[in-house]
């Protein structure tokens, strides 16, 4: 079979399976968990297939036209170079292991049948956008996968979190797709096709016209999908849904469309300084913003979201230095220890009975009942804190060597403005991703107090995921060599100096989380002390434990809230409430309450956009029920009440009828007469 068929099959099996379980899954519901897995493990194993023939040589490139446009063709195309052989593998990597562990995380949900078809589609629709050579069958995918969000993330749509989430997330992104729609048109337009080849020729030979706009206009889409500032505000709420969910989104879909998009078409965004700049900025602010904000999260998913925010920009950053190599290269290894991590944040959730880490570490032993959590997720937190010879640190420092060219002018494409930006913010964010990931480790499995449940051992679909992915969270990193030949040819080893900076700035993180965190446990097993004297001492309290009782009372409170902890969790005691030691506080200082905020980004919004909006639809209704409503019941009053004097002239009566006549004639003949004599006078 030819490598051309294999990779039409690649996208195809995925979307065969989704509309199969979706009508068999009420009438057989035994199949539905065979469709969830075997066309995507069937995907994923051909994926493998074309990468092993692709080779990381030539691109592979077939088109037929799909449709007769008399303009701009639009054609059914392939388009599958190393970056796009290796993306599609992890995609497909990730999706099946999705779909093991949803069989038993899953495996009370009423509702599981619809939710397996639909991360099918999703698998398919990123598969789509993967593959593709033509912008238009691109965009299909792109936009199919804004519509699977949006049901996965409010799968609990019982509640209003998840439906407010599910909302937030669709028209968020949606706010990206306008300009990005408008950008497509305006790129096909200047290059004559929607087919990337030939754009990149158009780019290469200087035929772009409006390389700035159009780029911006990209950037714009860009930043909904791949949640960067100031668009990143649906990833954190779209926590809703379902764990595994997350981790599709997360490590392999969706969110890392955006950024295989830029890489795909990386000349176009080139051709414009003053786009590298602004994704440069973009990438800053986020990068920092979102470490900040993931140490001050209570919710473990949280955390991990906002971790997700802050290693897109990495990726982003790389973008705007003009390495796409190493850009991919962060793509990959992130998606394997992001992709490990939700799942096993699943799986403490499964067995702690709570997603709060306040909650988590008044818990003692957690780490010693779930063994293979623990030591996976300890893999994946050194690999997201970029510890070496973690597959993070070699992605990482890709990330922060490309940014070090381009700022000391090694780089013939990228200005030195968005290289000093992006290593600056790099540096920052490495120090501040080790604090929050130490933070997580530490609260989640060092915890003490009361002892945490005990109920057996984890299902195997769940724990044997998570060893599968912890190989490449481990030794991804040590192909950096090899795979520069997949990519542009450029060496993606690190160099001494970013090494000391990046991994410097990551031990001095962990290394003060971990003294902080020593401090508030000791500050944790004291404060209690004080027992029944404290409602009489209050005043004498300090401000800072009283706070901390409080948030953390409101935490245990809180615990078990959420719809999937209720479904995927067994019963549990009560949480006893009480003080968290919680490092990230002294950390952030007074900025703490701010972060955990999302430095109320939402609330800025609400009132700059949401606010104004609904008063101006609340003054179109009123316009429309009191003025335009008005002319109409007008116009049918008038003609009601013309009827009415017409009515009661039809009497019925002959002479009546005659005389009416008569007098109008007479009428009409004086009026000739006079306006005879008129005209004759004149």
């Amino acid at each position: 079979m030819s490598t051309t068929t294999l990779a039409v099959l690649v996208p195809l099996l995925p979307f065969l399976g989704a509309v199969a379980g979706l009508l068999l899954g009420r009438r057989a519901p035994g199949f539905v968990r065979p469709l969830a897995i075997l066309p995507t493990l069937a995907a994923a194993a051909l994926a493998v297939i074309v990468a092993v023939r692709q080779g990381g040589g030539q691109p592979i490139s077939t088109a037929t036209e799909l449709t007769p446009t008399g303009s701009v063709p639009i054609d059914l195309s392939l388009y599958i170079d190393g970056f796009a052989a290796l993306v599609a593998v992890l995609v497909g990597v990730v999706a099946t292991c999705v779909q093991l562990y949803s069989t038993a995380y899953l495996r009370e949900d009423p509702r599981y049948p619809s939710y397996a078809a639909l991360v099918s589609l999703f698998t398919s629709a990123m598969l789509l956008v993967v593959y593709s050579g033509d912008l238009m069958v691109l965009l299909v995918g792109w936009e199919v996968m804004g519509i699977c969000s949006y049901f996965l993330v409010g799968h609990y749509w019982e509640t209003e979190a998840a439906r407010s989430a599910s909302l937030k997330a669709f028209l968020v992104t949606k706010l990206g797709d306008v300009p990005f729609l408008i950008g497509l048109f305006a790129l096909a337009t200047d290059a004559g096709s929607f087919r990337i080849t030939e754009i990149l020729g158009t780019v290469a030979a200087g035929g772009l016209d409006h390389p700035t706009l159009i780029a911006l206009l990209l950037l714009a889409g860009v930043a909904g999908k791949s949640a960067q500032f100031p668009l990143h505000t649906w990833l954190p709420d779209a926590m809703a849904g379902p764990t595994p969910v997350s981790a599709l989104i997360h490590a392999a879909t969706m969110v890392a469309a955006g950024v295989y998009f830029i890489a795909r078409l990386l000349p176009v965004f080139t051709a414009s300084a003053a786009a590298l700049v602004v994704m440069a900025v973009m990438a800053a602010v986020t990068m920092v913003g979102s470490g900040l904000a993931a140490l001050a999260q209570d919710d473990i998913k949280r955390v991990l979201a906002y971790s997700t925010i802050g290693q897109l920009a990495y990726m982003t950053g790389a973008l705007a230095v003009a390495d796409r190599g190493a850009a991919v290269f962060h793509l990959l290894s992130h998606g394997a220890f992001k992709a490990l991590l939700f799942l096993g944040a699943g799986v403490i959730i499964h067995a702690a009975g709570t997603n709060s880490l306040a909650a988590m570490s008044r818990m003692d032993g957690l780490a010693k009942r779930i063994p293979d959590a623990f030591w996976t997720m300890t893999i994946a937190l050194l690999a997201l804190a970029a510890i070496p010879p973690f597959a993070g640190f070699f992605s990482k420092e890709a990330v922060l060597v490309a940014a070090e060219q381009a700022a000391t002018g090694h780089s013939d494409l990228a200005p030195a403005t968005a290289g000093w930006l992006v290593l600056i913010a790099g540096v920052l964010t490495a120090l501040l991703t080790a604090a929050y990931a130490a933070r997580l480790w530490l609260m989640a499995f060092r915890g003490r107090g009361a002892a945490a449940p005990d109920h057996g051992k984890e299902p195997l679909a769940m724990t044997g995921v998570l060893w599968l992915l912890a190989i490449p969270s481990v030794g991804f990193g040590l192909a950096a060599d090899s795979l520069a030949d997949w990519f542009d040819g450029r060496a993606l080893t690190p160099t001494l100096a970013t090494s000391v900076l990046g991994t410097g700035a990551a031990v001095i993180g962990a290394m003060l989380t971990y003294a902080l965190w020593q401090r508030a446990t000791a500050k944790a097993a004291t404060a209690p002390a004080a027992g029944p004297a404290r409602a009489a001492g209050a005043a004498e309290q300090p401000a800072a434990v009283a706070a901390a009782v409080s948030a953390a009372t409101a935490a245990a409170e809180s615990a078990a809230e959420t719809p999937e902890v209720a479904e995927v969790t067994h019963e549990h005691p009560a949480v006893p409430a009480g003080p968290a030691a919680d490092p990230g506080r002294a950390l952030l200082g007074p900025l703490h309450r701010h972060a955990a905020a999302g430095f109320h980004l939402d609330a800025a919004y609400d009132r700059l956009f949401v606010r104004p909006v609904r008063a101006a639809a609340r003054l179109v209704a009123f316009l429309d029920r009191e003025v335009v409503d008005t002319y109409v019941r007008g116009a049918g009053t008038g003609t009601r009440l013309l009827g009415g004097l017409v009515r009661r002239a039809q009497t019925g009566n002959v002479q009546s009828y005659l005389s009416a006549l008569l007098a109008g004639a007479v009428v009409l003949a004086i009026a000739t007469a006079v306006l005879a004599n008129v005209n004759a006078g004149s």
